[in-house]
């Protein structure tokens, strides 16, 4: 029996909607692997959520003149509601509960206690004007190590942690043309150093999904010191730090990760009926395997400093595995951009567009290891030549057949369904995955059967070929899958020697 798959794509920040970015890279992802472990046996929990502690609800909340909390509230449901419209079926979805507060609040408790954390002097930018440390979000800068423009807390483009105090040229993101000064304030961090030998073996074992741009990013971040991570900031936006020594503190939001992660799964399991709320799956000996889907930009909070908070429990935890990232995706050569209107938000373009065409899409262009690009016209143009024309062909020629009884199936094209199921399985597992390779796997094996000059006695093998293929291509068609199969396992095994075919829903095309 193989072991629970607990599948985590880090929660979006509640700070809006869900736009395509977003959706094409760690959440479609990981919920055809999701999908795909299910049709091949194999038990898998698929938990997000949404973050309200993060500085970038304030800094949104503040350009839009609305309360911070009714920011929340809104983009919450938005998150939420987003995922269900392009098809990510979530187990557990985590919020601002108090249960969420109370296991960040619980889990630092514990390493605190265990004197894991150390009170040090470290430097912020400060704005005399409001008041304000300036901290992740509140701050922009150029990053200390590869040069580029960006916010505090991580580098967007290189993937490192960015301290504050670190920042080139430092300035207010709300109010760019304040002064900024430079404050030294004590916080809570956690030694980082220490566990680098350990990240790194962990690493050495595992990790064998990982992408290029990351694998480069953790021998970067290894191959030197590691710098204190925060635990505390100076501010008051964030889950309130319960430690005297730095009283009037919150706990760094990209210091949750571990916390939230272990709360996912007890999420997910009560959701699903299927065990207790607390930190079993988590525990060191459990039967789970963690695998994390998300943006390179969260290769450090999740890959290096939860894996290291996870270490600091002293084996009560077990660790993550594997990670599989993605770059941007973008609009018309340009980032996704909410402020300029520079955006294509998911719900929107599902309920314009069949869902499966948008994830079909989604798929083939997806930004696995460099950016890549959406357009309304390309989605048309190959929906339209690689899904949608192909399928249907084979669709309007399957049912001629359906009703027709029991027909042979040779053992060529038993042997044909084997390769099939190999080709797809591929770019489902994880040390090969791939959504890009899938979808043109998919176009290949329509092009092949829509070109099948069928001769008699062959009718049985192509209406079975063409079922093995929707089995296969179930994890991102899920709408044509679920209309057609009464379930979508993927075979295994040899195949059938007959088969009865069925009728098949054709596709809608994809309008302008």
């Amino acid at each position: 029996m193989s072991r629970t798959a607990l599948i985590i794509s880090p929660a979006p920040t509640a700070n809006g909607d869900l736009h395509l970015g977003h959706l094409a890279g760690p959440f479609l992802s990981a919920d055809v692997y999701t999908r795909y472990l299910r049709a091949t046996g194999r038990d898998a929990l698929l938990a997000t959520g949404f973050q309200d502690t993060s500085t970038y609800v304030v800094t949104t909340a503040r350009r839009l003149g609305v309360a911070p909390k009714d920011l929340v509230s809104r983009s919450a449901a938005q998150i939420e509601t987003a995922l269900a419209a392009i098809g990510v079926a979530v187990d557990g979805f985590t919020g601002d509960e108090d249960r969420f507060v109370k296991t960040v609040v619980s889990f630092m408790e514990q390493l605190h206690a265990a004197g894991k954390f150390e009170l040090r002097t470290m430097t912020f930018p400060y704005s005399p004007a409001t008041g304000e440390y300036l901290v992740d979000g509140f701050a922009r800068g150029g990053c200390p190590l590869c040069l580029a423009d960006g916010c505090a807390g991580l580098c967007e483009s290189c993937g490192h942690p960015i301290a504050a105090g670190d920042l080139i040229d430092p300035q207010s993101t709300t109010n760019p043309a304040d002064p900024v000064e430079l404050r030294e304030v004590q916080v809570l961090v956690l030694p980082m150093e220490r566990y680098r030998e350990r990240i790194r073996r962990h690493f050495g074992e595992h990790g064998m999904a990982m992408r290029p741009h990351m694998a480069q990013a953790i021998k970067e971040m290894l191959s030197r010191p590691l710098p204190d991570y925060p635990i505390t900031y100076p501010i008051s936006w964030g889950i309130p730090a319960p430690f005297p020594e730095v009283a009037g503190q919150t706990i760094n939001p990209n210091a949750e990760p571990a916390a939230w992660s272990i709360y996912c799964a007890a999420l997910s399991s009560e959701q699903r009926g299927t065990g207790p709320a607390d930190d079993a799956l988590w525990l060191a000996g459990a039967d789970t395997k963690v695998v994390y889907f998300l943006g390179f930009d969260n290769t450090y909070p999740f890959a290096i400093a939860a894996v290291a908070m996870l270490l600091a429990t002293d084996g009560r935890y077990l660790l993550p595995e594997e990670f599989i990232t993605n770059e941007f995706y973008e609009l018309d050569n340009a980032k996704f951009s909410t402020s300029r209107g520079h955006v294509v938000w998911g719900r929107s373009l599902v309920a314009e567009v069949p869902r499966d065409l948008v994830r079909f899409h989604l798929a083939a262009t997806s930004p696995e290891n460099q950016r890549s690009d959406f357009s309304r016209d390309a989605l048309t143009r190959v929906t339209s030549s690689r899904l949608v024309e192909p399928w249907n062909q084979l669709a309007d020629r399957v049912n001629r057949y359906a009703g027709c009884g029991p027909m042979p199936v040779s053992e060529r094209s038993r042997a044909a369904a084997a390769r099939i199921v190999e080709r797809f399985a591929a770019c489902y597992e994880l040390d090969c995955f791939s959504l890009t390779r899938a979808a043109q796997t998919l176009s290949e094996q329509l092009s092949r059967l829509a070109g099948w000059a069928v001769r008699p006695g062959e009718e049985g093998d192509f209406c079975y070929e063409v079922e093995v293929v929707l089995r296969c291509a179930a994890p991102i068609l899920i709408d044509l899958a679920g209309a057609a199969l009464p379930e979508t396992h993927i075979p295994t095994g040899p195949g059938p020697h007959v088969v009865t075919p069925f009728r098949l829903p054709r596709l809608s095309e994809c309008v302008g």
